[in-house]
């Protein structure tokens, strides 16, 4: 991990992330790349100009540079290599190129907690990034000031497309040398045996034999019930799971239980895509 970005809107939530950021990148001797995006509203945009020609764009550019310039004063800030970019498209587009053109290897995102991400994403947003993301999405509920991960929840099926996810996963966890939780929920309408649970766990550990991992078949009304109270009992530090890009969460998650876990858990969240 070398390259992190965070998207940001100047609110308390997404400098929480930025602190989270600023650990890792202190830890790790990593890279941040700040990222604003400005969303001019097409019917002010004429057709023969640039957005950088518009007295509006213009404005809020300058505006945007003033923040980042007291943002960077901040003393948790201090001896990182920082890069400020301030663009023209929305959240989701903009946070998909910027990846692309800075080969990132993290997104750090800031989120309202229990009631959902209002400011950075709105709406269909939250769902594109966290889901469609090449790279895994770290949410960010609160202000740590200490960052620690001792114990990482990771949710999956644990179905042959998911081994992708969860060798990402692991990587990420050998950062922090954290106790990996192995995790499946059984619901009454997904219901799977104990034995076909272990089992189908197991033959992921076979694959790479970490001695780190434990294994947990837990029972609940629905999965994302399961993946939060599961993790109160363990007092987990992070959850994980793995996304399914544009067609949803593969079989264990669908599109609403990805959604409702980064916008409900209490927790930091991260996502891995399959």
């Amino acid at each position: 991990m070398k390259k992190i970005l965070v998207p940001t809107d100047f609110s308390e939530q997404s400098e929480n992330a930025l602190k989270v950021a600023a650990q890792l990148a202190r830890t790790y001797d990593c890279e941040i790349y700040m990222l604003h995006m400005l969303e001019m509203p097409l019917h002010k945009v004429d057709p023969l100009s640039s957005y950088n020609d518009l007295p509006e764009a213009v404005y809020f550019m300058k505006l945007a540079h003033k923040k980042f310039e007291a943002l960077l004063d901040k003393d948790y800030l201090k001896d990182l290599v920082i890069h400020e970019t301030v663009d023209f498209h929305d959240v989701f587009k903009g946070i998909y190129k910027a990846c692309d053109k800075y080969n990132i290897d993290l997104v750090i995102m800031g989120s309202h907690g229990i009631s959902g991400f209002k400011e950075l994403l709105i709406g269909s947003n939250t769902e594109k990034v966290v889901r469609t993301s090449e790279v895994p999405v770290l949410v960010i509920k609160k202000e740590h000031k200490t960052f620690k991960v001792d114990h990482f929840v990771f949710a999956s099926d644990f179905k042959e497309e998911s081994k992708v996810p969860f060798l990402k996963a692991l990587k990420f966890a050998e950062l922090f040398e954290t106790e990996v939780h192995l995790l499946m929920v059984v619901t009454a309408n997904k219901f799977v045996t104990t034995v076909e649970a272990k089992e189908r766990i197991q033959g992921f550990l076979d694959a790479v034999t970490p001695n780190f991992c434990s294994i947990h078949i837990y029972n609940d009304e629905t999965i994302e019930k399961g993946i939060m109270n599961f993790s109160q009992s363990i007092e987990a530090d992070l959850i994980g799971m793995s996304t399914h890009g544009r067609q949803g969460i593969s079989h264990f998650f669908n599109s609403s239980i990805s959604e409702d876990l980064v916008n409900h858990a209490k927790r930091p969240v991260i996502t891995f895509k399959i």
